[in-house]
């Protein structure tokens, strides 16, 4: 028996890899989270499966789930939204099956920041504009983020940032973002990325918060920070370039 931990992707059905989706279909148990993964892809699992929606439950009674599985010899999909390597709690739930010896994989997705960027139409790495992303969130409502990874402390670079789990304290984001990266500099919010109900707006720091409170926005959406949102002017990469081929 194997817990399989899988990708379910951004929210749309059919952003999810061939792996998870076969794991899915192969699975007698599925625990998922019903307020975020689609309802679609749990049509795959097997007749008879049992299928636990873990939204309304504790870390202690999803592992005993897992644990119930493995005493009765079956295999588990478990299913987190976006990829599993970031924002998940999967590392507390796999540090309690180490301790049970229940063994476990872990099947990766398609994460919500590269769900919006496809949405954006842009290269979060533009040549001579951003070569690096920051992935981070804020603490509201959450664990304490570690020494220096506050917003102003991650901000020094003005590399492009996307703040997941921080669209509620959208203001707050903002004030600490300005003294960094200015007042213009281009943001976009995308709300459920890659579904049939996204929404994507777009502007300046200086002018978001307004946006993202008339839209209604409160949730399940990616905050994405830099000049690479509205680069035009920028050399074109080395990767393909005709000196490269002569190299």
């Amino acid at each position: 028996m194997t817990v399989r931990f899988v990708g379910a992707g951004p929210g749309a059905a059919d952003l999810i890899t061939l792996r998870g989706l076969r794991v899915i279909m192969s699975s007698p148990v599925c625990l998922y989270a019903g307020s975020l993964v689609p309802a679609e892809l749990l049509e795959g699992c097997p007749p008879g499966a049992r299928l636990v929606d873990s939204a309304g439950m504790t870390l202690e009674e999803i592992v005993a789930e897992m644990l119930a599985a493995h005493e009765a010899g079956r295999d588990v999909a478990r299913l987190h939204s976006g990829d599993p390597s970031v924002f998940s709690a999967m590392a507390e739930q796999m540090r309690r099956l180490d301790a049970a010896g229940v063994p476990y994989e872990v099947v990766p997705g398609v994460p919500a920041f590269a769900a919006a960027a496809a949405s954006l139409r842009r290269e979060l790495t533009v040549p001579g504009v951003g070569q690096t992303i920051v992935l981070t969130r804020t603490a509201a409502r959450a664990t304490p983020m570690p020494d220096g990874e506050d917003l102003g402390t991650l901000g020094r670079s003005r590399a492009t940032m996307v703040l997941h789990l921080a669209v509620q304290r959208v203001e707050a984001v903002v004030a600490e973002l300005i003294p960094n990266y200015g007042a213009d500099c281009p943001v976009a919010v995308v709300a459920r990325a890659g579904r049939d109900d996204e929404v994507i707006l777009r502007g300046t720091l200086a002018g978001i918060a307004a946006e993202v409170r008339a839209a209604g926005i409160v949730r399940t959406a990616v905050i994405v920070v830099g000049r690479v949102l509205t680069a035009s002017e920028f050399p074109d990469s080395h990767l393909y370039s005709a000196a490269r081929r002569r190299d």
